[in-house]
């Protein structure tokens, strides 16, 4: 009896083990941490101060078209690599510059905490490195603006208000937060607002019938043409007869992406008020809604007189990009 409880408790002792074992090669990553649309950026001082950290710059605050005044598309802050260790490496969103390695461009997740995206670009020269950087810009700048409209979303998401009028007439859900309230809606035309310390950011949301918009070469026209009619029927300024047109001064910028896996025509610019003096940016969204035989048009703009509007409209966009279509 003694040698059959002995063989049972080795058995259990072996199960144990091998469950340890199994568990002590699960990672267990910290929390990411980080201001959003801030890039820690790893590298010596005296590549910093060089060349290498001009190119690095030169990518990571590339102006946001579609701004009053220029703005760069991220902050950075560079962490000389000899410190880059303990709590700082739970930074969200990492640049890791490596030399005297064989030359390469790696995009990983989740390296030393949770959430976070880490890009390395390594090489045996300077030129290798500023060569990578080069030629990975555009990549480089979507990586990190995809994790930081997630983690956006993700902040969002802890406070949102009630969409359900919103979700019974236009027939779509949007999350955004409760410090957002529904300023007008009508069957097909909702326009919410959030009071901010120096004015209002703003979101819109309606639908046009699919034949409002046909694509063609005049299709940036034809948006601004249906914007400003829009602005002028549910927009208005402070004073009697004002309202919200489109700055014809400003060359709109436009391009098509994927909204909802569906076509989606996206136009950014400046928007200023017909008969009042108030001005500000604007992006645009006109989603192909084929299976409903109609556009939906989201649009977010904001009014912040005298300070910096990347992270207002930057909010505004994460909020459009929840969008989902029944």
């Amino acid at each position: 009896m003694m040698r059959n409880f002995l063989l049972s408790a080795l058995a259990i002792v072996l199960v144990v083990s091998c469950g340890d074992k199994k568990s002590s090669n699960d990672r267990i990553l910290f929390d990411s941490s980080g201001n959003v649309n801030h890039i820690s950026v790893v590298v010596s001082n005296e590549l910093w101060n060089g060349s290498v950290g001009e190119a690095i710059r030169d990518v990571l605050t590339t102006p946001i078209y579609g701004l009053p005044q220029d703005e760069p598309m991220f902050n950075i802050n560079q962490i000389p690599t000899k410190v880059f260790s303990d709590f700082i490496t739970r930074n969200r969103t990492i640049l890791k510059i490596e030399m005297g390695k064989t030359p390469g461009f790696k995009v990983a997740r989740n390296v030393y905490a949770q959430p976070q995206k880490v890009i390395v670009v390594s090489g045996n020269t300077k030129d290798d490195v500023i060569g990578l950087l080069k030629d990975n810009s555009e990549k480089i700048l979507e990586e990190f603006k995809n994790e930081e409209l997630t983690e956006q979303q993700r902040r969002m998401s802890k406070s949102l208000h009630r969409t359900k009028r919103i979700e019974e007439k236009l027939g779509l859900s949007v999350k955004f937060q409760t410090a957002y309230r529904i300023a007008k809606e009508t069957d097909n035309f909702f326009w919410i607002r959030k009071d901010i310390s120096t004015g209002t950011t703003n979101l819109m949301i309606y639908t046009l019938p699919l034949d409002a918009i046909k694509r063609n070469d005049s299709v940036v026209n034809q948006i601004i043409k249906i914007r400003d009619s829009i602005g002028k029927k549910y927009i208005p300024g402070p004073v009697d007869g004002s309202y919200m047109i489109t700055e014809n001064a400003y060359t709109p910028f436009h391009s098509e992406t994927i909204l909802d896996n569906k076509p989606a025509l996206e136009t950014k610019g400046l928007w200023d008020l017909k008969g009042a003096f108030m001005a500000g940016p604007y992006i645009n969204y006109a989603i192909e809604d084929k299976i409903n035989n109609r556009w939906v048009v989201a649009e977010g703009f904001a009014f912040a007189p005298s300070v910096e509007k990347r992270d207002y409209m930057f909010e505004l966009e994460a909020i459009i990009k929840t969008i989902k279509i029944n």
